[in-house]
């Protein structure tokens, strides 16, 4: 139920207005569906749930830079409002695909809280039960998108960002062999 409400809430198409309005959106959404993983799983554990939140977040910011050039191609922009508004970027700037150094430090700043999400859920690794690591292997995927962004220089634009990553299915096969998130 608080996914279907947090959806619902957000059928109105607004921007948010801080980075934490973005991060509740992720944990009422992706957090929840870590979580329904997790059960179905067989896993309650408080660490593992932990760990659950921080990647949930970490999915939901960077699904939000993810979408962001094809939001902007129907004219809508959903990147927080205030370090838009610290850097000095109008919406206006992302729906002309401006890639000013002010643009690219909004992108800088919200990958970077995605990456401290990441980065917590991982410190936790080694309190999280073995049999969680399964539903928490999106992480791959997350962390591959942030260096990818960090090597175009957080230009959201870069047509290499759309691009699949064939190696992705080797990285999550070696990560699971692992025993890694």
């Amino acid at each position: 139920m608080k996914i279907i409400d947090e959806r619902e809430k957000n059928l109105d198409d607004k921007a948010y207005r801080n980075i934490q309005e973005l991060e509740n959106y992720a944990e009422n959404t992706q957090s929840s569906l870590l979580y329904l993983t997790l059960e179905v799983l067989g896993v309650k554990d408080l660490h593992a749930d932990h760990a659950a939140s921080h990647i949930g977040k970490a999915h939901g910011i960077v699904t939000c830079l993810r979408a962001t050039p094809y939001h902007t191609s129907r004219r809508r922009v959903f990147l927080p409002m205030d370090i838009c508004m610290l850097h000095g970027v109008s919406q206006e700037d992302f729906l002309r695909k401006n890639q000013d150094k002010n643009v690219r430090d909004v992108i800088y700043d919200i990958a970077s809280q995605a990456h401290l999400h990441l980065k917590h859920a991982r410190s936790l690794h080694k309190s999280v039960p073995v049999k969680a690591f399964p539903a928490f292997l999106q992480t791959v995927a997350l962390e591959d998108y942030l260096k990818k962004i960090q090597q175009v220089n957080f230009d959201i634009f870069h047509p290499s960002l759309q691009q699949k990553n064939t190696l992705l299915p080797l990285s999550l096969y070696i990560q699971s062999w692992r025993r890694r998130y």
